[in-house]
């Protein structure tokens, strides 16, 4: 397995993780429990090594999965979880108070069954808790043991700088992907600058980029995407012109719109590692298998060429999720 580092931070992980929300929360009814742990260590025995979780995926059920399923594994693997949101439910409003951020790590390694976070994420930056005090927080726990490593989450520049100045941020994770290259120009400079590495989640666009999602595709009752205006029939339809295209551009390649999303995210920079979410085994081997794929020049030329025809059609989230990112 291929592996990169966290920007500065020393943090090796491999250059792919699983992003693991999709086991139990946000896209319809949770994967059986049995199937689940397969799928996870499947993860591991092809060299996957980074996990992402959070307390509010399920709420709860999603850290003990892997706190289970990865315990033969501890040593192997880096286990990124979050703290944020009230109670640990992601519609009930956000909580970043210090003594809320110490309560949620000893929940979280209890669940995790381990004696360290590796990497402790803001789900979400709190607007009524300074930065700083949250920064200060993670510190503490970092210098007690019980955390490794500081990470925010679809934080903004401005608080990724007043946060690192506390406490460095090994990490930042936002949505960054073929149909959404906002952070390129928001928060990708800060990064290098600072030396913190990005982890994009949903780089495969929710799925849409692997071409399996068409306009007349219906999704479960509980699954988010029916309340992402990207997501509905009208924009599906237009946005596929650039599934289209990279279709092509992988057809050329023996390879999937998938992987092609995926190089195409490695190759941006070598402190990027996407983690890509999938409850399906041959999912898995797919994503991997784009770390065997060698975009050229002129590969990154057509790919740019492509982004630069096709205006995508829909906002990625809805008002409410969005008043939640880039503070």
């Amino acid at each position: 397995m291929i592996t990169r580092t966290l920007g500065r931070s020393g943090l090796t992980v491999s250059a792919l993780g699983l992003g693991c929300m999709g086991l139990s929360y946000g896209y319809g009814p949770a994967t059986g429990h049995d199937a689940a742990v397969r799928l996870l260590h499947a993860a591991v025995e092809q060299g996957v090594t980074f996990f992402d979780t959070a307390e509010a995926y399920g709420p709860f059920t999603n850290e003990r999965l892997l706190g289970e399923a990865l315990a033969p594994y501890r040593d192997r693997v880096v286990i990124a979880t979050k703290f944020g949101f009230r109670e640990g439910h992601a519609d009930a409003g956000l909580d970043s108070r210090p003594a809320r951020i110490r309560a949620v790590a000893e929940a979280s390694l209890a669940r995790l069954k381990t004696e360290r976070i590796d990497l402790f994420y803001q789900h979400r930056v709190d607007p009524q808790v300074p930065i700083e005090d949250v920064a200060g927080t993670v510190r503490d726990l970092i210098a007690e043991g019980k955390v490794g490593h500081f990470g925010l989450s679809e934080a903004g520049a401005e608080t990724v700088r007043r946060a690192h100045a506390v406490q460095p941020v090994t990490a930042l994770q936002s949505e960054y992907s073929l149909w959404w290259r906002e952070p390129e120009t928001s928060v990708l400079p800060v990064l290098e600058e600072l030396g913190i590495g990005c982890v994009p989640f949903s780089p495969l666009g929710k799925g849409f980029l692997t071409g399996a999602i068409q306009a007349d595709t219906a999704f479960a009752a509980d699954d988010f995407r029916n309340s992402v205006p990207r997501f509905a029939a009208e924009a599906r339809a237009a946005n596929q012109a650039l599934v289209d295209r990279i279709t092509a551009i992988a057809t050329d390649h023996q390879a999937t719109p998938a992987q092609i999303a995926l190089a195409w995210l490695l190759s941006r920079k070598p402190w990027i590692v996407p983690i890509p979410g999938t409850t399906r085994p041959e999912r898995l081997q797919e994503n991997l298998g784009a770390l065997a794929l060698q975009l050229d020049s002129g590969d990154l030329a057509d790919i740019q060429a492509a982004l630069d025809a096709v205006t995508i059609v829909g906002d990625r989230y809805n008002a409410a999720r969005q008043q939640l990112v880039g503070r």
